[in-house]
């Protein structure tokens, strides 16, 4: 199949999946022409690329984890390790958005949000305050 069909069966948009080859994640065949083959086997890749994107993976583990997928001799200890450090990267990433959000609810908390100029929330942008 071309780009456009494994784009589609795989959810991946074909800018992504140029990207993905690019990067070394996806090897698909070539034809004599010069043109990228995709099998079905590729649009798994692919598949699982967009899955372990959607779960916020960055692309190293992701390299990782497609490396371990396809080492049937594998130990699972290996892939629960690496989904237990991103577990914990996301949960200190939840920590300091939830930081953020009350670090500006508190701002425009005591804005008046009038039609005066004075305003704590470009204050502290600016440095001012804060």
């Amino acid at each position: 199949m071309n780009i456009g069909e494994a784009a589609r069966a795989s959810g991946v948009s074909e800018k992504m999946v140029r990207h993905y080859e690019a990067i070394g994640l996806l090897h698909p065949a070539r034809q004599a022409n010069g043109y990228r083959s995709y099998a079905g086997g590729d649009v798994a890749v692919l598949r699982f690329i967009r899955h372990a994107r959607d779960l916020a993976f960055p692309l190293e583990d992701i390299r990782k984890l497609l490396a371990l997928w396809r080492d049937r001799g594998r130990a699972s200890a290996e892939v629960r390790g690496l989904a237990m450090h991103h577990v914990a990267a996301l949960e200190e990433k939840a920590r300091a958005l939830q930081a953020m959000a009350s670090s500006l609810k508190h701002l425009a908390a005591h804005c008046h949000g009038d039609d005066r100029p004075d305003c704590p929330i470009l204050d502290s942008l600016e440095g001012r305050h804060g």
